[in-house]
C-alpha cells in the first residue's frame, strides 16, 4: 500500500501540486508576522476629557492599518492587565498606564515618548 499525503490527495482532487501548496503554507505562515516597528513616532498622552473624570493613556501615531493596531492593542491590553479599544489609528488604555505602554512599545520596536 502507498504512503499518500493529504497534500497529494488534495493535489489530485484539483490538480494542484503538492510543491505549490507547501509553499503557499511558507507564504501564508510568514505573512501572520505582524510588522515590528512603525515608520513614524507613537505619542503616549494621558487623557482625561469627555470620560467623567476617569483616566485613559492614549497611544496615537499609529499610520499602519486597523489590524495591526488591533493587534498591538491586544497585546497592550494584556500586558497593562487592563481593557481599552483601538480604532482610527489610536490605541485606549484604560488607566494611567503611560509609563508600562511606552517601555511595552519600545520593546517591541516603535519610536515612543510621554507626552
Amino acid at each position: 500500500m502507498d504512503n499518500i499525503d493529504w497534500k497529494d490527495k488534495l493535489g489530485a482532487a484539483f490538480g494542484v501540486d503538492a510543491a505549490q501548496i507547501a509553499s503557499t503554507e511558507i507564504e501564508n505562515s510568514e505573512a501572520d508576522v505582524p510588522a515590528k516597528a512603525a515608520t513614524g513616532r507613537l505619542d503616549v498622552m494621558l487623557d482625561k476629557r469627555n470620560r467623567k473624570g476617569k483616566c485613559v493613556t492614549l497611544v496615537v501615531g499609529f499610520d499602519g492599518d486597523d489590524e495591526a493596531v488591533k493587534a498591538l492593542a491586544k497585546e497592550l491590553k494584556e500586558a497593562c492587565g487592563v481593557g481599552g479599544s483601538a480604532r482610527g489609528g489610536e490605541i485606549l488604555i484604560q488607566g494611567d498606564k503611560r509609563q508600562r505602554v511606552c517601555e511595552l512599545l519600545k520593546e517591541r520596536g516603535y519610536k515612543a515618548r510621554i507626552i
